[in-house]
């Protein structure tokens, strides 16, 4: 019997239609031409996409399920965007709502649980900051980062931005960043961990992490939606020992629900921190889109970002739980040359929201 994954779209249409428009969906999503013109009985049965249910939602929108053959995935996770989403989402009217993952397309990271294990933080939340703005020189951003760590962060992050750009070459600001948050993390006794980002095509992702690494670092940041999904894959791979953050970067370019795409979909890739905007911030995503999203993600970190200030701590914290991380990176840089007493009142507020939830 041919073993499928289900695939939910959300589709506007009207009840007259919505049955051929499914079953187009399912055929786009698999073999991609008429039925009419396929002889060979074996590919009707078990390759082309069966749809398996449809649901009025109301409002001229419906929820239609989809089986899709496994067998058209392989061992591609770029693939399984693909056979997911590929020609349907060139149609305005299809949403990429939900989809099982297949257990054995899945790579699996030591998410929270390892990085609490690692910067010994058992129960509370964490806290993260990130390096701006653009155009600062390496030096700049490391003095910056000194002092992210000398208030005690656990987190220190490349803006999604920092690539490897001419005024701040990847191989020169990284060495720099990474003993800077050492020596910041020596003055506390804070495990702070610096991620620095990763760009360009699969050498040079490759290059770069091999530099992290050598750097001592095993924390890094990718843009799935930018690098690929096959690139961040083979990234994974290649550097178990990294706990992968990735970032939303283009996450919102195609037609697909960030409580699959973030939540579930970048895990699936190996990475064991996702980072998603929260609500209430610069972004629009609602409150119960975030809280399946993280929910989604774990055990993988959730890292709700995106204009979070510190008077919102306890109530982000109250809302996503303890297995979070705050990034908070705006907020703490408008205090310019006190940003280690703001780093240090963001800590604090996290550590004392954790003793007050567990009574210690």
């Amino acid at each position: 019997m041919t073993e499928r994954f289900t695939v939910t779209y959300h589709v506007r249409g009207d009840a007259a239609s919505i049955e051929a428009r499914a079953q187009a969906i399912a055929v786009e999503q698999s073999v991609e031409m008429p039925l009419a013109a396929i002889d060979e009985p074996a590919i009707l049965s078990e390759i082309v996409g069966k749809v398996e249910a449809i649901n009025d939602l109301g409002n001229g929108t419906f929820s239609v399920r989809i089986g899709l053959a496994l067998a058209t995935v392989g061992d591609d996770p770029g693939q399984l965007l693909n056979m997911l989403f590929g020609n349907t989402s060139l149609h305005d009217d299809v949403i990429l709502r939900d989809a099982v993952i297949p257990e054995r397309l899945r790579a699996h990271s030591g998410g929270a649980p390892e990085l609490r294990r690692r910067l010994g933080v058992p129960r509370r939340a964490f806290t993260g900051s990130a390096l701006k703005p653009q155009g600062l020189a390496p030096d700049r951003l490391a003095d910056l980062a000194e002092r992210f760590a000398r208030g005690g962060l656990d987190f220190i992050k490349d803006d999604h931005g920092l690539a490897d750009q001419a005024y701040s070459p990847f191989a020169t600001r990284v060495p720099l960043i990474a003993e800077a948050v050492a020596r910041g993390a020596r003055s506390t006794g804070v495990a702070t961990r610096y991620i620095p980002s990763l760009t360009g095509d699969l050498d040079q992702l490759r290059a770069q992490a091999t530099i992290a690494r050598n750097c001592g670092l095993d924390c890094m940041m990718v843009a799935p939606m930018v690098t690929g999904f096959s690139s961040v894959r083979a990234l994974t791979r290649a550097f178990p020992e990294v706990v992968f953050f990735a970032h939303p970067s283009m996450g919102g370019a195609a037609r697909i629900a960030p409580e699959l795409l973030i939540g579930r979909l970048f895990p699936a890739l190996g990475c064991g921190a996702v980072i998603f905007p929260t609500y209430g911030g610069r972004f629009g995503y609602s409150p119960a889109t975030c809280r399946e999203l993280a929910t989604n993600a774990r055990p993988a970190l959730a890292v709700p970002a995106g204009g979070i200030a510190l008077d919102r701590v306890s109530e982000l914290l109250d809302f996503y739980g303890s297995d979070t991380m705050l990034l908070i990176g705006g907020s703490l840089l408008l205090a310019r040359d006190r940003v280690t007493e703001a780093s240090a009142a963001f800590a604090d507020a996290v550590m004392r929201y954790g003793v007050s939830e567990h009574g210690c």
